[in-house]
């Protein structure tokens, strides 16, 4: 019993973090594709990969603040909205960043 309640937890914490990486790589890249602006007419792979680990590690730091400071558990949904916030901030800051280094 207490191997299923372990592999289930387990389960529960490496869905939540692929949760998180698919949704903060998301809202990255769009924020990098749907900035307004001068830009090059292809964006290269690192930039699209920047922008994904970028919005990736923004929405798993706003979970883990979230939950370090006791403002909500896993699995919440003000955990999900902080995340998706932060990766989208995350996101539009690095869109400004790649703008300007052209």
């Amino acid at each position: 019993m207490v191997i299923i309640d372990l592999m289930a937890a387990t389960m529960g914490v490496a869905m939540g973090f692929l949760a998180f990486l698919v949704i903060g790589g998301l809202t990255g890249v769009f924020a990098l594709v749907f900035y307004p602006g001068k830009r090059q007419s292809k964006l290269r792979a690192k930039k699209f990969l920047m922008a994904v680990l970028v919005g990736g590690v923004s929405a798993l730091a706003s979970s883990y603040i979230g939950q370090f400071t006791g403002v909500f558990q896993s699995g919440q949904m003000l955990e999900w909205l902080s995340a998706i916030a932060a990766s989208c901030l995350a996101g539009c800051l690095y869109a400004v960043y790649a703008a300007t280094q052209n």
